[in-house]
């Protein structure tokens, strides 16, 4: 972004332009060159800006574009490693399979077995046992 100043009778006026640099060998530094001028900054359409970065996000991957609309001052501190087995944990329940599992093998009229949990503890345990690119018979 870049912004220009312009001095009128009522005031200072700014103005809020979209730029980036090019080199100018002749001058021998960057020069700004305005791509978009989105006009004056207290008559902003902040919506339309809004819109413009929605459609420019797009174009690339979602973490890149999480990444270029991030705050600058933020930065990586640390990570724990929870382990394979937390993360199947997780998504067991995230896609619901323990709720799945719980219904397999139950009449549908009746009194319920109470056969879930162990079912689930042994299919669980079976994959957690099984390594990424590996199949259980290996």
């Amino acid at each position: 972004m870049k912004t220009t100043k312009r001095e009128n009778k009522s005031g200072t006026v700014r103005y809020l332009h979209l730029a980036h640099n090019e080199w100018d060998p002749v001058k021998g530094r960057a020069v700004p060159k305005v791509l978009f001028t989105f006009g004056r900054e207290d008559d902003l359409d902040r919506d339309a800006v809004k819109r413009l970065v929605a459609s420019l996000s797009r174009l690339l991957e979602p973490g890149e574009a999480l990444a270029s609309t991030a705050a600058g001052d933020l930065e990586f501190v640390s990570s724990v490693p929870f382990g394979g087995i937390y993360v199947l944990d997780h998504l067991w329940r995230r896609l619901k399979i323990d709720q799945i599992v719980g219904q397999v093998g139950q009449p549908k009229r009746g009194r319920r077995r109470d056969v879930s949990v162990r079912l689930e503890k042994r299919l669980s345990g079976a994959l957690t046992h099984v390594r990424p690119g590996q199949t259980p018979d290996s």
